[in-house]
């Protein structure tokens, strides 16, 4: 197949691999531009000899006369933060097919799989979908479902499970379509969901919830972009949590909610409503992670103040 790559990050590097393992040409390759370090995608694309093309947006006319010069077959979204228009994704030969990770038309949006993990869903998935000028709102080619662990986090769901069922889907699709053999069915618009990013204000804990809450909460958003909570004026950012439910009135009598009651090899333990959370890691803001320990937060500490 003749392809082009659009999207960014070690998932579309791993898109990138796979097809070209293959002996599939990929003709082009768009990806955002850089503010931090070295996108993966971009640098293994140039060491392969790929043209690659960083435009501040898809809608500009130069990113359609890019994909028209590359002459594709098929475009593929792997891992895509700008927006691509309709009018973009219409120019190659059999059009264009994205992955989202999450089972469509549940979650959709940026933070899917986060959203996932904190509603307590036992299972998510992955969809390759055509996309349209509608977030995560084009017709379902093809989905896989994941099982999510009771201990489970962003991480180990993201890179165990989807990432690479995820990267051989999207080449699945791909030869489908151009064989002509990819149907594609709408959305079930009753069932759809869609959260946004989460970002401080979603990710901070309320060590008043009940502790199922909490774990999910922290799990959901391992390592990024880390739940939290306030100690001494400073923000910390917790991770490898664990939970324990409280049996009886006397496990928790006399302990302050949000209150650290013990530290010991594996981490800090606090209570919270219905039990305890046990945290194995923290990163104080602008720091680095350390174990949750060392992190300098004495037993008694009270959690979630200022």
């Amino acid at each position: 197949m003749r392809i082009a790559i659009i999207g960014q990050q070690d998932f579309g590097k791993a898109a990138l691999e796979a097809f070209l393992s293959r002996g599939d040409e990929v003709a082009a390759v768009f990806c955002a531009p850089e503010t931090g370090r070295p996108d993966p995608l971009r640098v293994a694309a140039e060491a392969r000899g790929v043209t690659v093309h960083q435009l501040p947006k898809l809608t500009e006319p130069a990113a359609q006369e890019a994909l028209r010069a590359a002459n594709v077959e098929v475009g593929v979204m792997a891992y895509v933060t700008q927006f691509v228009p309709q009018d973009f994704c219409n120019i190659p030969k059999f059009g264009t097919i994205q992955f989202h990770p999450s089972l469509l038309p549940l979650h959709r949006g940026a933070s899917s799989m986060s959203w996932a993990i904190i509603a307590g869903r036992t299972e998510t998935g992955l969809s390759i979908f055509r996309p349209t000028d509608g977030l995560d709102e084009g017709p379902v080619i093809l989905t896989r479902t994941v099982k999510i662990e009771a201990d489970d986090t962003l991480g180990s769901l993201y890179f165990g499970k989807v990432f690479p069922m995820g990267v051989a889907a999207l080449v699945e699709v791909a030869e489908l379509v151009v064989a002509g053999n990819a149907p594609a069915l709408a959305q079930y618009e009753p069932d759809a969901t869609y959260e946004g990013i989460i970002r401080a204000a979603e990710s901070r804990v309320q060590w008043a919830n009940y502790i199922g809450i909490t774990y999910n909460l922290i799990r959901g958003c391992d390592p990024a972009p880390g739940a939290w909570t306030m100690h001494d004026g400073r923000k910390l950012f917790m991770y490898d949590a664990r939970k324990r439910v409280a049996r009886t009135f006397a496990e928790v009598k006399g302990k302050k909610i949000g209150q650290v009651v013990a530290q010991n090899e594996t981490g800090l333990v606090v209570h919270g409503q219905g039990g305890f959370i046990e945290i194995g890691r923290i990163r104080p803001e602008g720091g680095k992670k350390v174990a949750a320990a060392e992190a300098g937060v004495p037993v008694g500490a009270i959690l979630g103040g200022g």
